[in-house]
């Protein structure tokens, strides 16, 4: 019922071992994808269950290399698919439970459960739907001065203890309805890296939900390599560009209609809770 991808670039088997072997345990998970952008190949895996190694010389970037995996699944007729980081960690059994989820409501696209740093910090990776400013004041500007900003964005008020739509799912873990993609298509291929999540979220969630479901956990080491990196730092810049190229810098409407929508439910279902 479900295949994964995993996206590498120049990682080292023993750091990934720990999320092989819960894919591998997990009873539903078909297939394991590890697609490489590394220079060398590694064959990472190759030998274990379920797990299919696939080289590409070139680094394709992250959402082109997920593609590959993806369009094997909908050609395989598998029901989901798993966009899951290295970095990631979880139990076998949120998998099943998220299926079941899924399964129950047809309505959801795309589903992203409850993210912890190592160190048991909650990462917050629902966001409305960034713009220019947004990602500006918060990059280049003292974090006293975007606070509020932030908040409001990262959508702190809900709490993150219950299920809810959010239009932008950070994209270290992203389970996937394959016919939902057949219909609003897969990552864009012209995102290298960074906005792919962003814009295909915001995609899904035009037609579908995009849920929050806080009731699977997982842990993710979060890199946030454009932070301690320039030449990271300038392809997040590059790539945004794009981004707001594609959908509007300052006259987005439709980002408009959608983040009010998110906070008008938003605060309703503060209300109800």
């Amino acid at each position: 019922m479900l295949n994964a991808s995993i996206v590498l670039y120049r990682h080292k088997p023993d750091t990934l071992k720990d999320l092989v072997d819960v894919l591998t345990q997990a009873q539903n998970v078909s297939q394991i994808f590890l697609i490489d952008n590394s220079p060398v190949n590694n064959l990472i895996f190759s030998d274990i269950q379920k797990t299919k190694y696939i080289h590409n010389p070139k680094n394709l970037g992250y959402g082109k290399a997920h593609n590959i995996a993806i369009r094997e699944t909908i050609k395989q007729g598998i029901e989901y698919h798993l966009v899951v980081n290295p970095d990631v960690i979880f139990k076998p059994e949120i998998l099943p439970q998220i299926e079941t989820y899924m399964s129950e409501h047809q309505d959801v696209g795309l589903l992203s459960p409850k993210m912890f740093s190592p160190e048991g910090e909650l990462q917050y990776q629902c966001k409305l739907l960034p713009s220019p400013s947004d990602l500006i004041f918060r990059r280049f500007l003292p974090s006293k001065w975007t606070q509020k900003r932030q908040y409001c964005y990262e959508m702190r008020a809900s709490g993150y203890d219950h299920i809810m739509e959010a239009p932008y799912l950070q994209g270290s873990f992203m389970f996937l309805r394959t016919e939902t993609l057949m219909e609003t298509g897969l990552f864009d291929e012209r995102f290298f890296l960074y906005p792919e999540d962003i814009d295909l979220t915001r995609r899904i969630h035009q037609k579908y939900k995009t849920i929050f479901f806080p009731e699977a956990q997982i842990v993710h080491k979060h890199e946030r390599a454009s932070y301690k990196s320039l030449k990271m730092l300038i392809i997040h810049t590059r790539e945004m560009i794009k981004y707001f190229n594609k959908w509007g810098w300052f006259c987005d409407q439709n980002r408009i209609v959608i983040n009010n929508n998110i906070k008008t439910d938003m605060e309703r279902d503060i209300k109800t809770i």
